[in-house]
């Protein structure tokens, strides 16, 4: 099935370049005439074929390393303020083409279009973050025990940096990782997911007459779309790639940082997520039944702070099960370009076995299914990437709670004591988006301190999903530990060094160490 102009998708593929046959490697202006094996992209939403790529070899890599390691040279050597002037005419870009990106987005990966519309606003606002960084890439000075001596500490750009992206938001963690890199005087070398590698070429034939209009240095930004026969472990193992920033499942994050970790590589790891609302006896239960529906069913349970687990208590939780059940009876499931729908497709059929399995290991392990759990069929639902957003019932972590299904399946959970609540909070292997609804100060400090969430977002009375780009972005435990877009994260792209200067005509040493030449 050939994608038609429905929902105007082939204008969209038109104007953001998209041909029937695409080159998988870029170097910023330039496409290689890549001969990798063709890769086909078919749209989880109606199964339509959307284009195909030819992915990039291992050869096609070689050469845009080298294209790198050269443009850094250059690159390294422009005033940050230059940069972040380039990385700002590319958010304006991406302004420009923010409705049909974000209609490609929501076309090959599933999500609506006000999501897609979305993930490329956080590209804009990363590119308006990174401007205003790149006048702050400051250090600190510090006060010497020895006299007439100066010391402080400044950071350098590192290299290349590897940024490797996964399906669920196929352009805002490249934007995420890229911008910050760029201001920071990185290279970047971007490998997407195979699922999703149409939206990948959009992106750089976007920012292309950007890069051109400013003389950009070949090899600044660039693409290797290929999998992982081609790109694969020789891209974590090579030593030119200082820091490979990946997002992924826990189980390609351990590979990813073992491989990485061997040659004393960095890595920044955003892995699995296994969020959970605490929900309190002072809880505004409305406001918390609108954050658990985005943050279970937005995306079709496809984010990595996908809301998972709700943990309520006893004095509420027949309340807000009975609110919950009547509000997910008026979710609309459909074609994710349609204004009405709330829940789009999974992003291809493995996914929606992968949700399926885990209904079953609910039903084994003593959880009861309260609403959802099937395929939806029928006229419009022919992908067969369709599923009715699912609500259980368990009895603490199961195993199969503390395992991240990513699809649209939420646990329902009784406490008593806040303590309870916190252990069962904390009681599973991942640690990155958190939230508490509650009224009762003693109850959100005590969940924000020391003993409460060990996640690296912790939220008071809004969900686990849709993180703003002034914070960092980051999880705990087998999330990997990664910290993203804003706060201070730009430091993982840069080395740190620690300057000592000696304006005196003596030698003191540091300690009072005295040492005697003998002369």
């Amino acid at each position: 099935m050939l994608v038609a102009n429905e929902f105007g998708i082939a204008d969209v593929l038109k104007t953001l370049g998209i041909k029937e046959t695409n080159a998988g490697a870029c170097s910023g202006t330039q496409w290689l005439d890549t001969k990798g094996e063709i890769i086909e992209s078919y749209s989880p939403a109606d199964g339509a074929l959307i284009g195909k790529i030819k992915q990039a070899t291992t050869e096609d890599y070689e050469k845009i390393i080298k294209t790198a390691e050269a443009a850094f040279k250059t690159w390294r050597m422009m005033p940050a303020p230059k940069r972040g002037e380039i990385v700002r005419q590319i958010g304006d870009q991406l302004r420009e083409y923010k409705e049909p990106l974000g209609k490609l987005v929501s076309y090959e990966m599933g999500k609506i279009y006000q999501e897609g519309l979305g993930e490329v606003q956080e590209m804009i606002d990363i590119c308006d973050f990174a401007v205003g960084l790149s006048r702050q890439l400051h250090g600190f000075t510090m006060h010497s025990e020895r006299p007439k001596h100066r010391m402080y500490d400044q950071y350098h750009p590192l290299g290349i940096v590897g940024v490797i992206s996964a399906f669920n938001f196929p352009v805002a963690v490249w934007a995420w990782n890229a911008m910050l890199a760029m201001v920071c005087g990185d290279v970047v070398v971007w490998k997407p997911s195979s699922k999703v590698m149409l939206c990948s070429i959009a992106v750089h034939n976007i920012i292309a007459d950007v890069l051109k209009k400013n003389n950009v240095p070949e090899g600044v930004v660039n693409l290797v779309a290929g999998g992982s026969k081609y790109v694969g472990d020789n891209f974590l193992a090579d030593k030119r790639v200082p820091l490979i920033s990946a997002t992924g499942s826990t189980r390609v994050g351990k590979r990813v940082g073992a491989i990485v970790g061997e040659r004393l590589g960095r890595s920044l790891l955003e892995l699995g997520g296994n969020n959970a609302i605490v929900i309190t006896e002072n809880a505004d239960l409305d406001m918390a039944l609108r954050a658990v529906l985005f943050g279970s069913v937005g995306t079709a349970g496809q984010r990595c702070t996908s809301t998972r687990r709700l943990i309520i208590h006893e004095s509420v939780y027949e309340t807000f099960k009975t609110k919950l059940v009547k509000a997910y009876g008026h979710i609309h499931i459909g074609h994710p370009l349609d204004s009405k729908t709330l829940v789009g497709p999974l992003i291809d059929k493995g996914a929606v076995q992968d949700f399926l399995t885990a209904i079953e290991n609910v039903k084994k392990q003593g959880g009861k299914i309260l609403l959802g759990g099937g395929v939806v069929s029928g006229e419009g639902f022919e992908s067969g990437c369709y599923v009715n957003p699912c609500v259980a019932e368990v009895s603490g972590n199961l195993d199969i709670v503390c395992h991240e299904t990513f699809a649209p399946l939420l646990y329902l959970m009784k406490y008593k004591s806040m303590d309870e609540a916190i252990e069962l909070h904390n009681g599973v292997p991942q640690g990155l988006s958190s939230a508490i609804f509650s009224k009762n100060m003693l109850e959100t400090e005590r969940f924000l301190s020391h003993e409460g969430s060990d996640c690296g977002i912790a939220n008071v009375n809004i969900g686990t999903s849709g993180a703003e780009i002034g914070g960092a972005f980051g999880g705990e435990k087998e999330t990997g530990g990664g910290r993203e877009s804003g706060s201070d994260a730009w430091k993982v792209y840069m080395r740190r060094q620690t300057n000592t200067i000696n304006f005196s005509t003596e030698l003191p040493l540091a300690q009072g160490i005295k040492f005697d030449t003998g002369e």
